[in-house]
C-alpha cells in the first residue's frame, strides 16, 4: 500500500472512534439514566485518551513526510492538509490533558443542569472553574499568542478576533437600529391553546422529510437542549416540546434537519475521512439556520405551514397567513439566545463572545461571570436578567468547554445571507413553491453548490465557491433591514 492509503486507513480507524463517542454522547443527552454519568465518564475519558493518542501517533507525521504532495489530486491534497492541521494541533496537547477535559466536562455538563434547576450559579463555580482552567491550558499549548484564536480556529479555521471584532463592530448599530424600530411597532398576533406532544411530532416528522432529511438514516427524538450528531448514514437529531409553543418544537426540528442533511448530503466517497464532514461550524450553522429562517420563515413558506397547522391542530388564534408571519417573525424583548428572533439572536451572541474571552484572557474570574454577564445583558437590552435560568445558565455550552464555539453560530448567519442572495439571483422564482411547501429546489441548490463537497475546501472558500464572492457581512444586514423594516 501507499503511504497515502496507509494514512487514511489509520485515520479512518481514528474517525470511527469520534463517531462512536459521539453516539455515546446522544445517548448520555437522550435515554441514559442520570445514575450512569460517573460510568460514562470513565468510558468517555478513556475513549478520548484513546483517540487522542491515535491522533499524536508518530506513524502520521512519517506517512505526511513521505507523501509527495505534486502526486495528490484535490481531494487527496485537502485529506492531507486536514490531517496534517489535526495533527499538529494534537501533539501540541498532553494526553492526560485531553482525558481531564473529557472527564470533567461529562461531570460538568450533569452539575450545569442541576444548578440550571436550582436557579443557582454558585454551585456551578468550582467545577466551571475546572473547565476554564482546562481550556486554557489547552489554548497555551496550542498557541503562545492570542489564547482565544486558538479555541476559536477549532470551531472555525482561519477566523481571529481581530477579524469578528471587525465585522461585530459593523453590524452592532445596524441590529440595534432595526431592533429598535421592530420594538416600537405594533405587537404581532399571538398563538392561543395547548398544543400535544403527539401532534407537534407529527407535524415534526412531515417537516423534517419535506426539507430532505432521511429517515432511513437518522432518527428524530426528545432533548433538552435540541442537537444534531453524527454523519454520513447514521444522522441523528433531536427536538423539544412545549405544549404552549408549537412553533418551538417546529424550528428546533428545521434548524437540525439543516445540520443533519449537510452530513447526510455529503459525498458519500469521503465517509470516515476529514472531508466526510462539515467544513466548519459556522457553515454548519449557516445550513441550519437557512433551514430555519430564510426558508422556514419567509413569507412565502410560512403560508404553507399556517395552513397545515390549521390541518393539524385546528384553530390556535392566528386568523391569516399574513397573522402567522408576523407572530413567527415577532421581535420582543425576551431572554433566551435560542428563542430570539433574526435580529437580537446576534447581540446574544456578541455578548457571550465578549465573555468567554475574557475567562480564556483570564481578565474575567468564574465567581465573577453572573454579575459580568447581568450588567452586560443590561447594557445591549436595556433591562435585568431576572434569574440565572434565564442569564448565565441559560447555556450548555461551556459546561462541555465549548469555548470558541458561540461566534461561529453569528458567522452561519453571515454565511446564510450570503448563499440566500446567491440562491436568490439564480432561482428567483422560488417563492411560488415555497408557499405550496416545496423546497426542494432550494434544499437542491444547496446540496449542489456546498454541502456534497464536505470539508474539501476552507470555511470562506467553500461559501465563495457556492454564491461567487468572499463571506461578507452586508447580505444579511440588507436581507433582515428589507425583512423586518417590511413587517413594521
Amino acid at each position: 500500500m501507499s503511504e497515502f492509503s496507509n494514512l487514511i486507513d489509520f485515520i479512518k480507524g481514528t474517525i470511527a472512534l469520534g463517531q462512536i463517542s459521539g453516539s455515546l454522547s446522544w445517548d448520555q443527552e437522550t435515554m441514559m439514566a442520570s445514575g450512569s454519568i460517573e460510568q460514562r465518564s470513565q468510558w468517555m475519558g478513556h475513549l478520548q485518551t484513546t483517540i487522542h493518542e491515535r491522533k499524536i501517533d508518530p506513524r502520521i507525521s512519517d506517512w505526511l513526510n513521505a507523501i509527495d504532495p505534486q502526486t495528490l489530486n484535490q481531494d487527496d491534497a485537502a485529506q492531507v492538509k486536514h490531517i496534517s492541521r489535526d495533527f499538529n494541533r494534537s501533539v501540541r496537547i498532553p494526553a492526560d490533558l485531553a482525558s481531564a477535559i473529557a472527564i470533567t466536562t461529562s461531570r460538568s455538563q450533569l452539575i450545569w443542569a442541576q444548578s440550571r434547576s436550582d436557579e443557582n450559579f454558585k454551585s456551578f463555580v468550582p467545577v466551571l472553574s475546572e473547565v476554564v482552567n482546562l481550556k486554557r491550558r489547552e489554548a497555551e499549548a496550542l498557541s503562545s499568542s492570542n489564547l482565544y484564536d486558538a479555541l476559536l480556529n477549532d470551531f472555525e479555521p482561519g477566523m481571529t478576533t481581530k477579524k469578528l471584532d471587525k465585522i461585530f463592530k459593523k453590524m452592532r448599530p445596524r441590529l440595534i437600529s432595526v431592533r429598535d424600530k421592530a420594538l416600537g411597532g405594533a405587537p404581532a398576533p399571538r398563538i392561543e391553546g395547548l398544543f400535544s406532544k403527539d401532534l407537534q411530532l407529527s407535524l415534526s416528522n412531515k417537516i423534517a422529510d419535506l426539507f430532505g432529511y432521511d429517515f432511513n438514516r437518522g432518527r428524530l427524538d426528545l432533548a433538552v437542549h435540541p442537537f444534531s450528531s453524527g454523519s454520513g448514514d447514521d444522522v441523528r437529531i433531536t427536538t423539544r416540546v412545549m405544549e404552549n409553543d408549537p412553533f418551538n418544537c417546529l424550528y428546533s426540528t428545521i434548524h437540525e434537519v439543516g445540520h443533519a442533511t449537510y452530513e447526510q448530503n455529503i459525498n458519500h466517497d469521503y465517509s470516515l475521512t476529514p472531508l466526510g464532514a462539515g467544513v466548519s461550524m459556522g457553515v454548519h450553522e449557516s445550513q441550519s439556520r437557512m433551514y430555519e429562517n430564510q426558508i422556514g420563515r419567509s413569507k412565502a413558506f410560512t403560508q404553507f405551514l399556517f395552513h397545515e397547522m390549521l390541518d393539524i391542530f385546528g384553530e390556535f388564534g392566528i386568523k391569516s397567513a399574513d397573522e402567522f408571519y408576523r407572530c413567527v417573525n415577532a421581535v420582543k424583548k425576551g431572554y433566551i439566545r435560542t428563542e430570539a428572533d433574526e435580529i437580537q439572536y446576534n447581540l446574544h451572541i456578541m455578548l457571550r463572545y465578549e465573555l468567554e474571552q475574557a475567562l480564556i484572557n483570564g481578565s474575567l474570574e468564574v465567581k465573577d461571570l453572573e454579575v459580568a454577564w447581568n450588567d452586560m445583558f443590561k447594557r445591549d437590552f436595556g433591562y435585568a436578567v431576572d434569574r440565572p435560568s434565564n442569564g448565565v445558565l441559560q447555556d450548555v455550552h461551556w459546561s462541555v468547554g465549548l469555548f470558541g464555539y458561540f461566534p461561529t453560530y453569528s458567522l452561519g448567519n453571515i454565511y446564510a445571507g450570503c448563499l440566500e442572495k446567491a440562491m436568490r439571483s439564480e432561482l428567483p422564482d422560488l417563492n411560488l413553491e415555497y408557499s405550496k411547501g416545496n423546497v426542494k429546489r432550494a434544499t437542491t441548490w444547496l446540496r449542489e453548490n456546498l454541502q456534497m463537497y464536505g470539508g474539501l475546501r476552507d470555511p470562506e472558500q467553500t461559501i465563495s465557491f457556492a454564491t461567487g464572492e468572499m463571506p461578507n457581512e452586508e447580505p444579511l444586514l440588507n436581507y433582515l433591514d428589507k425583512k423586518f423594516n417590511d413587517l413594521i
